[in-house]
Protein backbone atom coordinates (compact mmCIF):
# COMPACT_ATOMS: atom_id res chain seq x y z
CA UNK A 1 0.00 0.00 0.00
CA UNK A 2 1.42 3.51 -1.05
CA UNK A 3 0.01 6.59 0.69
CA UNK A 4 -0.18 10.35 -1.23
CA UNK A 5 3.62 12.22 -0.45
CA UNK A 6 1.58 15.44 -0.39
CA UNK A 7 0.21 14.77 3.37
CA UNK A 8 0.09 12.66 6.15
CA UNK A 9 -1.55 9.12 5.59
CA UNK A 10 -4.86 8.85 7.39
CA UNK A 11 -4.15 5.46 9.46
CA UNK A 12 -6.76 3.09 8.32
CA UNK A 13 -8.49 0.30 11.67
CA UNK A 14 -6.61 -2.74 10.27
CA UNK A 15 -4.21 -4.23 7.51
CA UNK A 16 -5.90 -7.52 7.17
CA UNK A 17 -2.69 -9.33 8.18
CA UNK A 18 -3.97 -11.25 10.86
CA UNK A 19 -1.98 -9.45 13.60
CA UNK A 20 -3.59 -8.03 16.75
CA UNK A 21 -3.03 -4.12 17.62
CA UNK A 22 0.08 -3.93 19.83
CA UNK A 23 -0.83 -3.17 23.62
CA UNK A 24 0.99 -1.49 26.77
CA UNK A 25 -0.04 -3.08 29.77
CA UNK A 26 0.24 -1.09 32.71
CA UNK A 27 2.99 -3.42 34.22
CA UNK A 28 4.66 -1.59 31.18
CA UNK A 29 4.52 1.45 32.08
CA UNK A 30 6.46 0.81 35.31
CA UNK A 31 8.81 -0.50 33.30
CA UNK A 32 12.55 1.80 33.31
CA UNK A 33 13.14 1.28 29.80
CA UNK A 34 16.56 2.97 30.61
CA UNK A 35 18.13 -0.11 31.77
CA UNK A 36 17.55 -2.00 28.91
CA UNK A 37 18.83 0.86 26.33
CA UNK A 38 22.73 0.45 25.19
CA UNK A 39 24.60 2.68 23.81
CA UNK A 40 27.06 0.27 22.25
CA UNK A 41 24.42 -0.45 19.94
CA UNK A 42 25.76 2.18 17.66
CA UNK A 43 28.45 -0.07 16.85
CA UNK A 44 25.52 -2.03 14.58
CA UNK A 45 24.42 1.27 12.59
CA UNK A 46 25.88 0.55 9.65
CA UNK A 47 24.50 -3.32 9.65
CA UNK A 48 22.00 -1.70 10.25
CA UNK A 49 21.19 0.42 7.37
CA UNK A 50 22.28 -2.41 5.37
CA UNK A 51 19.55 -4.18 6.74
CA UNK A 52 16.83 -1.47 5.95
CA UNK A 53 17.94 -0.59 2.89
CA UNK A 54 18.44 -4.20 1.31
CA UNK A 55 14.51 -3.55 0.83
CA UNK A 56 14.62 -2.34 -2.63
CA UNK A 57 11.69 0.57 -1.40
CA UNK A 58 13.77 1.45 0.94
CA UNK A 59 17.18 1.34 -0.93
CA UNK A 60 16.01 3.25 -3.89
CA UNK A 61 13.92 5.84 -1.72
CA UNK A 62 17.16 6.46 0.19
CA UNK A 63 19.32 6.72 -2.82
CA UNK A 64 17.47 8.59 -4.85
CA UNK A 65 16.04 11.13 -2.36
CA UNK A 66 16.48 14.73 -3.11
CA UNK A 67 16.56 15.82 0.79
CA UNK A 68 20.53 16.26 0.66
CA UNK A 69 20.94 17.54 4.23
CA UNK A 70 19.36 14.09 5.19
CA UNK A 71 22.12 12.11 3.35
CA UNK A 72 24.32 10.38 5.45
CA UNK A 73 26.85 10.18 2.22
CA UNK A 74 26.62 14.23 2.54
CA UNK A 75 25.84 15.59 5.64
CA UNK A 76 27.15 12.31 8.15
CA UNK A 77 26.68 14.13 11.69
CA UNK A 78 23.30 15.52 10.94
CA UNK A 79 22.33 12.30 9.61
CA UNK A 80 23.69 10.18 12.52
CA UNK A 81 22.20 12.57 15.17
CA UNK A 82 18.15 12.54 13.30
CA UNK A 83 18.81 8.55 13.26
CA UNK A 84 19.57 8.14 17.13
CA UNK A 85 17.02 11.32 18.16
CA UNK A 86 14.34 9.48 16.38
CA UNK A 87 15.42 6.24 18.30
CA UNK A 88 15.38 7.97 21.80
CA UNK A 89 12.03 9.96 21.20
CA UNK A 90 10.31 6.80 19.86
CA UNK A 91 11.37 4.58 22.86
CA UNK A 92 11.77 7.03 25.84
CA UNK A 93 9.58 10.22 24.56
CA UNK A 94 6.58 11.38 26.08
CA UNK A 95 3.00 11.10 23.28
CA UNK A 96 3.35 15.21 22.69
CA UNK A 97 7.21 14.62 22.18
CA UNK A 98 6.46 11.61 19.40
CA UNK A 99 3.87 13.36 17.26
CA UNK A 100 6.18 16.59 17.57
CA UNK A 101 9.52 14.26 16.02
CA UNK A 102 6.84 12.37 13.61
CA UNK A 103 5.81 15.96 12.34
CA UNK A 104 9.41 17.15 11.52
CA UNK A 105 10.05 13.55 9.82
CA UNK A 106 6.87 13.81 7.86
CA UNK A 107 8.41 17.24 6.23
CA UNK A 108 11.49 15.56 4.84
CA UNK A 109 9.43 12.12 3.68
CA UNK A 110 7.07 13.73 1.77
CA UNK A 111 9.63 14.21 -0.77
CA UNK A 112 10.90 10.93 -1.08
CA UNK A 113 8.51 9.03 -3.21
CA UNK A 114 9.45 7.11 -6.95
CA UNK A 115 9.94 9.08 -10.01
CA UNK A 116 8.83 7.34 -13.61
CA UNK A 117 12.64 6.39 -14.11
CA UNK A 118 13.27 4.63 -10.40
CA UNK A 119 13.71 1.09 -10.83
CA UNK A 120 11.10 0.16 -8.18
CA UNK A 121 8.42 2.36 -7.06
CA UNK A 122 8.32 3.61 -3.35
CA UNK A 123 7.19 6.54 -1.19
CA UNK A 124 8.66 7.07 2.75
CA UNK A 125 4.89 7.28 3.98
CA UNK A 126 4.89 3.72 2.75
CA UNK A 127 3.24 1.38 6.25
CA UNK A 128 5.05 -1.67 4.78
CA UNK A 129 8.28 -0.60 4.15
CA UNK A 130 8.37 1.70 7.51
CA UNK A 131 7.63 -1.40 9.52
CA UNK A 132 10.38 -3.04 7.60
CA UNK A 133 12.95 -0.63 8.93
CA UNK A 134 11.07 -0.97 12.32
CA UNK A 135 12.00 -4.23 12.30
CA UNK A 136 15.40 -3.69 11.29
CA UNK A 137 16.03 -1.42 14.23
CA UNK A 138 14.24 -3.73 17.08
CA UNK A 139 16.18 -6.82 15.40
CA UNK A 140 19.67 -5.14 15.82
CA UNK A 141 19.14 -4.30 18.92
CA UNK A 142 18.14 -7.39 20.43
CA UNK A 143 20.33 -9.57 18.32
CA UNK A 144 23.50 -7.31 19.62
CA UNK A 145 22.23 -7.19 23.38
CA UNK A 146 21.90 -10.86 23.50
CA UNK A 147 25.37 -11.16 22.06
CA UNK A 148 27.03 -9.07 24.45
CA UNK A 149 24.80 -10.02 27.44
CA UNK A 150 22.51 -12.89 26.95
CA UNK A 151 18.81 -13.10 27.14
CA UNK A 152 17.16 -11.54 29.79
CA UNK A 153 13.76 -12.13 32.02
CA UNK A 154 11.27 -13.27 29.55
CA UNK A 155 8.62 -10.88 30.79
CA UNK A 156 11.17 -7.91 30.59
CA UNK A 157 11.37 -9.06 27.04
CA UNK A 158 7.87 -9.42 26.32
CA UNK A 159 7.48 -6.07 27.46
CA UNK A 160 10.26 -4.50 25.56
CA UNK A 161 8.89 -6.33 22.74
CA UNK A 162 5.49 -4.44 23.05
CA UNK A 163 7.00 -0.70 23.41
CA UNK A 164 9.17 -1.36 20.73
CA UNK A 165 6.09 -0.96 17.97
CA UNK A 166 7.05 2.69 18.66
CA UNK A 167 9.95 1.96 16.43
CA UNK A 168 7.12 2.05 13.80
CA UNK A 169 4.33 3.76 15.17
CA UNK A 170 6.06 6.66 16.16
CA UNK A 171 5.53 6.97 11.98
CA UNK A 172 3.07 5.49 10.26
CA UNK A 173 2.82 2.28 10.88
CA UNK A 174 -0.41 1.11 12.65
CA UNK A 175 -0.05 -0.50 15.69
CA UNK A 176 -2.10 -3.96 14.17
CA UNK A 177 0.74 -3.81 11.87
CA UNK A 178 3.55 -4.85 14.17
CA UNK A 179 4.06 -8.74 14.80
CA UNK A 180 1.37 -10.20 18.07
CA UNK A 181 4.79 -11.75 19.73
CA UNK A 182 8.39 -12.21 19.24
CA UNK A 183 7.29 -16.03 17.42
CA UNK A 184 5.36 -13.55 15.48
CA UNK A 185 7.95 -10.76 14.53
CA UNK A 186 10.80 -13.87 13.91
CA UNK A 187 8.52 -15.43 11.24
CA UNK A 188 8.04 -12.00 10.03
CA UNK A 189 11.73 -11.38 9.41
CA UNK A 190 12.51 -14.75 8.43
CA UNK A 191 9.46 -14.10 5.48
CA UNK A 192 11.24 -10.72 4.39
CA UNK A 193 15.01 -11.06 4.66
CA UNK A 194 14.88 -14.02 2.39
CA UNK A 195 13.43 -11.41 0.29
CA UNK A 196 15.90 -8.98 0.51
CA UNK A 197 18.30 -7.90 -2.19
CA UNK A 198 21.01 -5.47 -2.77
CA UNK A 199 21.41 -4.05 -6.09
CA UNK A 200 25.01 -2.88 -7.34
CA UNK A 201 24.06 1.32 -7.30
CA UNK A 202 22.32 0.32 -3.68
CA UNK A 203 25.64 -1.68 -2.46
CA UNK A 204 28.09 1.42 -4.20
CA UNK A 205 26.31 3.98 -1.53
CA UNK A 206 26.65 1.27 1.39
CA UNK A 207 29.72 0.81 0.71
CA UNK A 208 30.67 3.92 0.76
CA UNK A 209 28.86 4.32 4.32
CA UNK A 210 30.48 1.02 5.51
CA UNK A 211 34.37 2.42 4.50
CA UNK A 212 33.40 5.58 6.27
CA UNK A 213 34.37 7.54 2.83
CA UNK A 214 32.28 10.92 3.80
CA UNK A 215 34.26 11.78 6.53
CA UNK A 216 38.18 12.84 5.84
CA UNK A 217 40.65 10.70 5.50
CA UNK A 218 41.99 10.45 8.62
CA UNK A 219 39.10 9.26 9.90
CA UNK A 220 39.31 6.38 7.26
CA UNK A 221 42.62 5.22 7.79
CA UNK A 222 41.52 4.84 11.63
CA UNK A 223 37.90 3.52 11.43
CA UNK A 224 36.99 2.49 7.58
CA UNK A 225 38.74 -1.35 8.42
CA UNK A 226 37.59 -1.79 12.07
CA UNK A 227 34.13 -0.34 10.83
CA UNK A 228 34.18 -3.15 7.96
CA UNK A 229 34.71 -5.91 10.41
CA UNK A 230 31.89 -5.16 13.01
CA UNK A 231 29.65 -4.47 10.30
CA UNK A 232 30.05 -7.75 8.88
CA UNK A 233 29.70 -9.23 12.06
CA UNK A 234 26.66 -8.00 12.76
CA UNK A 235 25.14 -8.82 9.45
CA UNK A 236 22.75 -11.49 8.91
CA UNK A 237 24.95 -14.37 6.54
CA UNK A 238 22.48 -13.88 3.07
CA UNK A 239 23.21 -9.74 3.73
CA UNK A 240 26.94 -10.19 4.12
CA UNK A 241 26.75 -12.89 0.61
CA UNK A 242 24.95 -9.81 -1.08
CA UNK A 243 27.60 -7.33 -0.02
CA UNK A 244 30.07 -9.62 -0.78
CA UNK A 245 31.46 -9.88 2.74
CA UNK A 246 33.92 -11.90 4.07
CA UNK A 247 33.68 -13.72 7.14
CA UNK A 248 35.41 -16.66 8.40
CA UNK A 249 35.19 -19.03 11.78
CA UNK A 250 38.19 -17.05 13.21
CA UNK A 251 36.58 -13.95 12.99
CA UNK A 252 33.29 -15.13 14.71
CA UNK A 253 35.15 -16.56 17.61
CA UNK A 254 36.66 -12.99 18.09
CA UNK A 255 34.02 -11.08 17.32
CA UNK A 256 31.84 -12.98 20.40
CA UNK A 257 34.68 -12.41 22.24
CA UNK A 258 34.87 -8.58 21.58
CA UNK A 259 31.28 -8.86 22.21
CA UNK A 260 31.06 -10.16 25.25
CA UNK A 261 33.84 -8.11 26.96
CA UNK A 262 31.47 -5.24 25.78
CA UNK A 263 28.92 -6.41 27.34
CA UNK A 264 30.66 -7.77 31.10
CA UNK A 265 32.01 -3.48 30.82
CA UNK A 266 28.52 -2.31 29.82
CA UNK A 267 26.96 -4.14 32.89
CA UNK A 268 28.43 -2.51 35.35
CA UNK A 269 28.17 0.94 34.18
CA UNK A 270 25.22 3.65 35.79
CA UNK A 271 22.48 3.86 33.80
CA UNK A 272 23.06 7.06 32.18
CA UNK A 273 26.63 6.01 30.94
CA UNK A 274 25.25 3.07 29.65
CA UNK A 275 22.66 4.74 27.85
CA UNK A 276 24.80 7.61 25.95
CA UNK A 277 24.60 8.42 23.36
CA UNK A 278 21.26 7.52 23.09
CA UNK A 279 20.16 10.26 25.99
CA UNK A 280 21.99 12.59 24.87
CA UNK A 281 20.34 12.93 21.60
CA UNK A 282 16.96 12.71 23.52
CA UNK A 283 18.44 15.71 25.57
CA UNK A 284 19.35 17.79 22.51
CA UNK A 285 15.93 16.86 21.23
CA UNK A 286 14.08 18.53 24.29
CA UNK A 287 16.36 21.61 24.55
CA UNK A 288 15.54 22.23 20.50
CA UNK A 289 12.17 21.88 20.93
CA UNK A 290 11.42 23.93 24.38
CA UNK A 291 13.65 26.89 21.93
CA UNK A 292 11.74 26.43 18.54
CA UNK A 293 14.32 25.24 16.67
CA UNK A 294 15.07 22.84 13.45
CA UNK A 295 13.71 18.62 15.23
CA UNK A 296 15.42 17.45 12.05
Amino acid sequence: MTSSPAEEPTIPSGTGTGHRPATTPAQDQELDFRKYIDGAAVLGAAANVIMQLATPGVGYGVLESPVDSGKLTVHPVKRTRTTLTYLAVAMLGTEPERVAYRKAVDTSHRQVRSTAQSPVRYNAFDRDLQLWVAACLYWGARDLRERMRGPIDPEVQKAIYRNSARLGTTLQVHPDMWPADEDAFDRYWAENLAQTKIDPPVREMLNEIVDLRMFPRPVQLLGARFNRWVTAGLLPAHLREEMGMQWSDRDENRFNRMLRVLGRVSAVLPTPLRNFPINAYLLDFRIRRKLGMKLV
